[in-house]
């Protein structure tokens, strides 16, 4: 069964064509990124009982097999220290994770992937590569670079201001 996008009951059905052409835009962009959102969530949920923000803190380490320090992933992740925290404690109780004193700053905690944690990481960053390119499937190679490059001009314009990120 198909499904229009008059139908679909979203973010952006709060709009009318009377609304403004940037409030209709910025509904639809929220409206894509949480049915992507919702669909790589159930899928990490399924194939491996984990959740987005356990998978984001580990990209996030893979990306420095050195490790990060606590204030760093709470900065990169953009939450709160206490909920950089909670999701150290689970993975390390899996043994995903290990967590050490700063050599330069015994205040300092950092965290890093264990060789378990990182084996476990690659499995899921194949299957959320794939379930990425499946999502976007709809649109062409040229329809990709046109949206990339366009959606990079507005992060430009939006840095540029100042406005918070």
């Amino acid at each position: 069964m198909s499904t229009t996008i008059a139908n679909v009951v979203d973010l952006e059905t709060r709009t009318t064509t009377n609304d403004h052409q940037a409030l209709r835009l910025w509904l639809r962009l929220l409206s894509c990124t949480v049915r992507m959102e919702n669909h790589v969530r159930a899928c990490l949920r399924r194939q491996f009982n984990t959740t987005l923000p356990r998978f984001d803190l580990m990209a996030q380490l893979d990306r420095h097999p050195d490790g990060l320090r606590m204030h760093e992933l709470s900065k990169r992740l953009m939450v709160t220290r206490g909920n950089i925290t909670g999701i150290t404690d689970q993975l390390e109780r899996e043994g995903l994770v290990v967590r050490s004193f700063d050599a330069h700053d015994r205040r300092a905690i950092a965290v890093k992937l264990t060789s378990k944690g990182a084996k476990r990481f690659r499995e899921m960053a194949a299957d959320h590569e794939r379930w990425v390119v499946e999502l976007l499937s709809g649109l062409s190679s040229e329809e990709k670079r046109e949206i990339f490059t366009l959606l990079g001009k507005l992060k430009t314009h939006l840095d540029g201001n100042g406005w918070p990120s």
